[in-house]
């Protein structure tokens, strides 16, 4: 049964809100319900139009259909009005004239209706004289009364902050923002596709973990009462994923929330959606194939085309075309072009931070080799490559779960792939020895007793489950966020739906109200 009770005083409110209100008062107290149960829809509008692509000016089809939609758009006449519903698929314009809704079911339709309603309509598939697709509309309902105006229709919500902290409205006018919305779950669907193409099972492992694991990374910590212990928000699934592929499961793949608590800007969300996966018997080269496939795939589905454009961290456009050869660099040999002298893992940190200084790298007086060779990494390869690249073969001390390489001393197994200066993704050759594993694992044990927050913690289970023999296998994480960026060309804070923002100020919110009105 819909509340029948009056809504509190309304005289502090904006005046369209106030407006409103006084309507769907007085038409609860007329015994007409607002919030009804429902609609005899029988179409929806991209099912409409689909059906009828191609009708000749002024035709009557004779078929009679129930649509529902939101008042985005409404002219009234004397004897004829028009109005232009969305739905979740489409518009259509409505026509509702006098000869069919007669005159008391058209004056309601003026007094009541405004624009953001919830309606739906009954009637003959037309089009007008014009040649546009219409419904002549013989009956309407209204089926969800809108209580705040929308935005202005030709400058919709303008401010960047509004629009992430109303979604919903900038959904409802903003139609680049419905695109991503569906161009997002193309991608994910893309994704689940190529990987069960390729004989992968998804899972699903824990959020909440005794242990923060599986990469670099500052946790979320929180605290269960029923076992009175505190647990951590996931940063990656590692390693229970590779738990799986010791129990038998060869090819897994995850797509998963992982949380870290490390800031927000353009790039990072704390929250945030990627892809991981496991294949036995693989290493970082199948999984450079792997991934290659996997956002050529994710580009046609979502786009239909692999030509994409981007800019750079300098701010310049590129087009590129993922499907064209992607390049290769290799850590040392990629940095030491850059400085103008050999940098190898044998080099010194002393003689690192003296290359630094001469180049304007910025470092902490605390870093070893392998945080200034990552840091170097960063500024002389990552920001200058546009097309798709992979920077692989890094120091083996900032891989602590990585494979050290097969042939080359000092560095490990992994890669990064960098498109437009921005890393997309990052592969392994696992490191698959339990003895070589405790030990790495334990020096970045020491280094979070000494108060690095991002180091890793030692997980004895997982140390356990590597005894019992893990296959050698290539693991693979792809943020599924920054594939929607790179697709899109759009920052983060418009590809997540609802990315986590600062409580908004009520002098903020108060004035968001206001300007609503205006």
């Amino acid at each position: 049964m819909s509340d029948q009770s009056p809504l509190p005083a309304t005289d502090d409110l904006p005046e369209q809100m106030r407006v409103r209100r006084e309507k769907l008062d007085r038409l609860r107290a007329a015994g007409v319900d607002p919030y009804p149960v429902g609609f005899p829809r029988t179409s929806t509008i991209a099912d409409l139009r689909a059906k009828h692509p191609d009708l000749a000016p002024d035709t009557a089809t004779g078929e009679r259909v129930g649509i529902t939609g939101r008042v985005i758009l409404s002219r009234t006449g004397g004897k004829l009005c028009f109005a232009t519903l969305r739905d979740g698929t489409a518009d259509l314009q409505v026509m509702l004239s006098l000869d069919k809704l007669g005159e008391e079911r058209l004056a309601a339709w003026k007094s009541d209706i405004d624009l953001g309603d919830q309606v739906g309509v009954e009637g003959e598939v037309i089009t007008s004289r014009r040649g546009e697709l219409s419904v002549m509309v013989d009956d309407w309902a209204l089926t969800a009364k809108c209580l705040r105006p929308l935005p202005d229709k030709h400058k919709g919500l303008t401010d960047p902050e509004a629009r992430v902290r109303q979604r919903y409205v900038d959904l409802i006018v903003n139609p680049e923002a419905r695109e991503i919305l569906y161009l997002r779950s193309k991608v994910v669907r893309s994704i689940r596709r190529t990987y069960e193409e390729r004989g992968y099972i998804e899972v699903e492992t824990p959020m909440l973990q005794p242990v923060h694991g599986g990469a670099n990374a500052r946790p979320f910590k929180t605290h269960i009462n029923a076992y009175d212990i505190d647990l951590f928000m996931r940063i990656a699934p590692e390693l229970y994923l590779k738990r799986l592929v010791v129990g038998g499961a060869e090819k897994v793949f995850e797509i998963n929330r992982n949380f870290r608590n490390e800031g927000a800007d353009s790039t990072h969300n704390p929250e945030f959606t990627s892809l991981e996966s496991y294949e036995a018997y693989g290493d970082y080269d199948t999984q450079a194939e792997l991934i290659r496939a996997t956002i050529i795939n994710a580009a046609r589905d979502a786009l239909g085309t692999t030509v994409i454009k981007g800019l750079d961290p300098h701010g310049v456009e590129h087009e590129i075309d993922l499907a064209e050869p992607w390049a290769e660099v290799s850590v040392y040999p990629g940095i030491s072009e850059h400085l103008g002298t050999e940098v190898t893992p044998e080099t010194g940190v002393e003689e690192l931070r003296k290359l630094a200084a001469e180049h304007g790298i910025p470092f902490e007086k605390e870093w070893g080799h392998g945080q200034i060779v990552l840091e170097m990494v960063e500024r002389l390869l990552e920001e200058n490559a546009v097309r798709p690249t992979f920077i692989k073969d890094y120091p083996t001390e900032v891989s602590p779960l990585t494979r050290q390489h097969r042939s080359i001393p000092g560095v490990a197994e992994k890669w990064d792939l960098v498109i437009f200066g921005t890393e997309i993704g990052t592969a392994y050759s696992e490191l698959i020895d339990p003895v070589e594993q405790r030990a790495r694992l334990t020096a970045q044990s020491l280094l979070a007793a000494g108060g690095d927050v991002e180091a890793m913690q030692l997980d004895e289970d997982f140390l356990r489950a590597l005894e019992y023999a893990m296959p050698p296998t290539g693991g693979l994480g792809l943020g599924v966020d920054r594939l929607i960026m790179l697709l899109t060309g759009k920052n983060i804070r418009e590809t997540v739906l609802f990315p986590l923002v600062k409580p908004e100020p009520k002098a903020s919110a108060a004035a968001a109200e206001k300007t609503e009105e205006e």
